[in-house]
């Protein structure tokens, strides 16, 4: 079945990538089987609003961009028949805003400027689309931008040496969340949502949607205002049923999925499930990244053979889950720049080498994350190599930018900034075809695929199917360069009936859009970004309640999981730009706050380089010990996986911070301490005086003295 999934919905202006599902195109094929291919799937608008002119092109993926608020029902035409697909746009939340950049503020003197471009999530990172312009005493850029606060990039001279971040605050309403839950009550299913006002914005209202996969009628649904009713009677094999919350702006959806009684008379069970929830053993998880090769240490190649070794390493610090960077074969150490999507890593070791390390894992009770990287590939690939050398069968594999829209050319950078390889060149190749190929940042080694081919999308599902069965989740690299509609067909594909199967999305910053239907799990940006503020004593220690607020400012859903960190491979070291006192105060908060802690490889062992070797026998024991600590008191304490988040009067200085987690049963206060200093600190309530950390005693007088954290048992 070629369906294309589930309702759409986005705002005026934002275009909607529509595509059929399990495409059967094949690489293998010649240009004009390919072409024959395409050409048995068509679309066309079969309803719009009044004052829409929305339409879409020819093609078996399209783009539709609403233009009016409204409803636009779409017909996919394919080999298995005629398919509906439905986009609800809302209005338009974008305000013009102008980012500026004094010129004194610029790393190169006035007259040695020639261009600056101003990069962002609003342009997808592509250097050279959008110029600002000189106005005065700064450059400046005008972009529409929804509420919230925005970050761009100015590339001098189209160089990422020497660029500089400016910011630019929009005001109004976050987003609305909603919640739907499913019951049945005598011979009706009930679907009631739960719609939730953003912190700032009014009270919103419901709609709901079927799903036009199904044959739920909706004749056969009666609503009000928060309810939804269907007789048992009516219900189809399986229903989905979605909604979403309305007021200044619309929520992320939420989706039901409803098996409905499979005996003839229709009186069989009833069963309901959230395909928007993540797996249960990820809700207490504890991640262990390893940069693969620097792993083993200074003497030792890395293979699978030696991580599994070392896996009672990762027992004695009871993480639950390990997300290895890429296994599969690539010209860097790095591994992101993939030449074979299918095996893996010759000096990694054989297939059957990692299928015993991932065994060795789960007998540990240690799920593994395989980290997949499907936005691009290396310009070394096969398929870029014929795509580049004019093979028409690969015309179509990569995203091409048309001439008159090339950025201007310049002087090589030096760096790459995905892998920080050194590059000697980068666009000095003699590109084939039209324009130059679609690229990110200065990644011009790593050349955008295009999912407007039915061709890659088939090759990239392909690769999904290859490892899904082996490890137990993917971490999406670069998932905020795939579309929205793709990333929904591979959580279908893992998603299976009772999957405990992960996804974790690198989108940055974070984006709650992609928790419809697609990821379980995101980078929690906003967390990141306040405890490194916080480290280098450019924030006050309570700003890391701002950073928990954003999460419902932002729309992300309660059922969205939250990756927290103090760093990755992309990352400098926390140690490094911070310092060991602020690390083991910031770490502890990604342990006593909500979400999915992750310790990147070597945080815990003191090593200062970002992908430096791992410091076994010259590591920091009495860090590694710290860490130990903190994961094993949050296993042993539910109310730190699961309790709410409230702030404590706490008398201290800006370097400080206290707050509690209750779950109703039991109520710890955290203090944190980010400073250099041992500090006493007050505590507004009742107290234990004994440090579950450490087991001492920290009690002094009425406060408690604080190195870099402790964990309390309140009296209250």
């Amino acid at each position: 079945m070629h369906e294309p999934g589930p309702p759409r919905f986005a705002h005026v202006g934002e275009s909607v990538e529509l595509a059929p599902r399990r495409p059967d195109a094949d690489a293998r094929q010649n240009a004009d089987a390919r072409q024959d291919a395409d050409a048995r799937f068509s679309w066309r608008v079969l309803d719009r609003p009044a004052e829409s002119e929305a339409g879409v092109g020819d093609g078996a993926v399209v783009h539709l961009e609403p233009d009016a608020p409204g409803t636009y029902a779409l017909e996919l035409t394919a080999p298995d028949g005629t398919h509906r697909q439905t986009v609800r746009a809302f209005p338009d939340p974008r305000r013009t805003v102008q980012f500026g950049a004094p010129v004194s503020d610029l790393p190169l003197p006035a007259d040695e400027i020639e261009t600056i471009s101003l990069t962002g999530p609003f342009n997808e990172y592509t250097l050279g689309r959008d110029r600002m312009v000189r106005d005065g005493d700064s450059y400046v850029a005008d972009f529409d931008l929804p509420p919230g606060d925005h970050e761009g990039i100015c590339v001098v001279n189209d160089d990422f040496e020497h660029s500089h971040t400016v910011e630019v605050s929009v005001p109004g309403p976050g987003r609305p969340r909603v919640h739907l839950d499913g019951r049945v009550e005598g011979e009706t299913l009930v679907v009631t949502a739960e719609a939730e006002a953003a912190p700032d914005g009014g009270d919103p209202d419901v709609e709901f949607w079927l799903d036009d996969r199904d044959d739920l009628p909706e004749s056969a649904v009666t609503e009000n205002a928060t309810e939804l009713r269907v007789p048992v009677a009516d219900l189809p094999d399986r229903a989905r049923v979605h909604a979403v919350a309305v007021a200044e702006r619309h929520s992320v959806a939420d989706t039901l999925v409803v098996d409905g009684p499979s005996d003839a008379d229709r009186r069989g069970d009833v069963t309901v499930s959230r395909p928007n929830d993540p797996p249960e053993w990820a809700r207490h998880a504890t991640v262990y990244q390893i940069f693969v090769r620097r792993f083993a240490g200074e003497t030792v190649e890395t293979t699978f053979e030696e991580i599994e070794r070392r896996v009672a390493y990762l027992e004695s610090l009871d993480v639950d889950c390990l997300w290895l960077t890429p296994v599969v074969e690539s010209p860097t150490d790095h591994g992101y720049h993939v030449t074979n999507y299918f095996d893996t890593a010759d000096d990694l070791g054989t297939r059957a080498e990692f299928e015993s390390l991932v065994e060795r894992l789960r007998e540990a009770g240690i799920r593994v994350v395989f980290d997949l990287v499907i936005n691009h590939t290396s310009r070394d690939h096969p398929a870029f190599q014929m795509h580049s050398a004019g093979v028409a069968e690969y015309a179509d594999h990569y995203e091409r930018v048309p001439a008159e829209s090339d950025p201007d050319d310049g002087d090589a950078d030096e760096t790459d900034a995905e892998s920080g390889d050194t590059v000697v060149d980068t666009d000095d190749v003699d590109w084939a075809g039209e324009g130059a190929p679609g690229y990110y940042f200065n990644w011009t080694r790593i050349p955008n695929v295009n999912y407007d081919s039915l061709a890659v999308r088939k090759w990239m599902l392909d690769v999904v199917d290859e490892w899904a069965p082996l490890v137990d989740g993917f971490r999406a690299d670069v998932a905020w360069g795939v579309p929205h509609g793709f990333w929904k067909e591979v959580r279908d594909r893992v998603k299976t009936d009772d999957s405990e199967f992960f996804l974790l999305d690198e989108t940055i910053p974070r984006d709650p859009q992609f928790h419809e239907n697609e990821f379980d799990a995101h980078y929690d940006t906003a967390l990141y970004g306040a405890l490194r503020d916080i480290g280098r004593d450019e924030a006050p220690a309570d700003a890391l309640f701002d950073a928990l607020d954003a999460n419902h400012r932002e729309g992300f859903p309660e059922s969205s999981l939250l990756l927290r960190y103090v760093e990755n491979h992309d990352e400098t070291r926390y140690v490094t730009e911070c310092d060991e006192s602020a690390l083991r105060a910031a770490a502890a908060a990604t342990f006593t706050l909500p979400g999915t802690p992750m310790i990147y490889y070597g945080q815990e062992r003191g090593v200062e380089e970002q992908r430096g070797e791992m410091k076994w026998y010259d590591g920091d024991a009495d860090l590694t010990e710290f860490h130990r600590r903190l994961s094993r008191l949050r296993s042993e304490r539910p109310v730190l996986r699961t309790g709410r988040v409230e702030s404590v009067d706490w008398d201290g200085d800006d370097r400080t911070v206290a707050y509690a987690r209750d779950d109703g049963e039991t109520r710890l206060v955290v203090v944190l301490n980010f400073g250099d200093d041992l500090r006493e600190v007050a505590v507004g309530e009742s107290v234990r005086e004994t440090d579950l950390l450490t087991g001492e005693s920290v009690a002094v007088g009425d406060a408690v003295e604080v190195a870099d954290a402790v964990v309390l048992e309140s009296e209250t």
